[in-house]
């Protein structure tokens, strides 16, 4: 298949399939920092157990494509045997704590920029500009130098992989009991958590949040991994993720000379669309603004602390969160682990006014 037509189908699915993520979260209000907020402040647990539904939708989804042969998940960036421990841990806190200040992550600022929100407008720009900085510009030397040469190497360790399988493996485990056990086990205890709340059950917007986000991820996978392959030219294997995307997408905008959407680009502009699609449509699209110069200098620094966070993380709540998770990748998890109490600080950072006073709150709690 000719090199371009094979960019410009993987383009054309990715930003069909962006339409749909912006649609569905406009209308549901997904959010992952949002289900965050609801637990601390509000002990709601609908929209987190929608992330949580998302999980295990997503891994079961690439796993089973994993297992018939259809994709090779081992060829995703999340499971490289240099397995980043520290990135995934400064930058998911950073991630996180960006998040608390701008009022939402990475698809979140998509989705209200969408809706008419001129706040995310900044937001994503200097995310995006952050990104691309750390990824390829000045703070990339920092990244290689000082972040990246904490990496392990697990294939020196007797590893092929990240991969909660491949480490059973190495237990004794066959390759495909050890796959089929770790799915069943964090997919199974998501589900659990999940339906065992007659609150959840009982909310059509979030279970279809989570199944239509959850569902994403696979299509993704296959976007890339089946429309995608080319014997000269194939597509990387990638699915959804926001924060290196929006560096790559203002990029694009300014270089159009010689450049190419891929499917990260594309999703992003689908993400927008369908939002914006969807506001007009229920009526909800509405201009917004600063309140104050505080206002604006919080939204900032939150865009540039996910955008240098979630290239350290290699994701953001989406792009490790839920699209990592799903090849059972020991950084993804560590990640998400990182991104949640980033968020949490970030929360009683905003109450207290300080993370001096928000770290002695959070010793106070317990």
């Amino acid at each position: 298949m000719n090199g371009i037509a094979v960019n410009t189908i993987v383009a054309t699915a990715g930003f069909v399939a962006g339409i749909v993520f912006g649609a569905t979260a406009q209308r549901t209000n997904f959010c992952t920092m949002g289900a965050l907020s609801d637990i601390v402040f509000m002990d709601d647990h609908r929209r987190f157990r929608a992330w949580m539904l998302a999980i295990a939708v997503a891994m079961i989804g690439s796993q089973a494509l994993h297992m018939t042969g259809v994709i090779d998940l081992g060829r995703s960036i999340y499971l490289a045997a240099n397995f980043g421990w520290l990135g995934a841990i400064l930058g998911g806190l950073l991630f996180g704590f960006g998040m608390t200040l701008t009022g939402g992550c990475g698809n979140k600022t998509l989705v209200r920029l969408g809706a008419g929100n001129l706040k995310s407008i900044v937001v994503f720009l200097f995310l995006a500009i952050s990104a691309y900085m750390t990824l390829r510009g000045l703070l990339g030397v920092a990244r290689v130098n000082v972040i990246e040469v904490t990496n392990l190497d697990l294939k020196a360790r007797g590893l092929d992989a990240q991969g909660l399988p491949d480490m059973l493996s190495a237990l004794g485990l066959p390759q495909r009991l050890a796959r089929g056990l770790a799915v069943c086990a964090i997919a199974g205890a998501c589900l659990v958590y999940c339906l065992k709340d007659a609150a959840f059950r009982a909310s059509p917007p979030h279970l279809a949040s989570g199944l239509i986000i959850g569902a994403l991820i696979p299509a993704g996978w296959l976007i890339t991994g089946v429309l995608g392959a080319d014997d000269f030219n194939p597509t990387p294997l990638a699915t959804f993720t926001f924060v290196a995307p929006a560096g790559e997408t203002v990029q694009y905008l300014m270089t159009y000379t010689g450049a190419t959407i891929n499917f990260g680009i594309a999703v992003v502009a689908g993400v927008i669309a369908g939002a914006f699609v969807m506001a007009k449509a229920t009526g909800t699209f509405k201009l917004e603004s600063f309140v104050d110069a505080d206002d604006f200098l919080r939204h900032m620094l939150g865009g540039v602390m996910m955008g240098a966070g979630g290239v350290l993380a290699l994701g953001c709540t989406i792009g490790q969160g839920i699209s990592g998770l799903s090849t059972l990748a020991l950084g993804s998890l560590l990640a998400f682990a990182s991104i949640v109490a980033g968020g949490v600080l970030g929360f009683k950072y905003l109450e207290e006014g300080s993370v001096g006073g928000a770290l002695r709150a959070l010793l106070a709690r317990g």
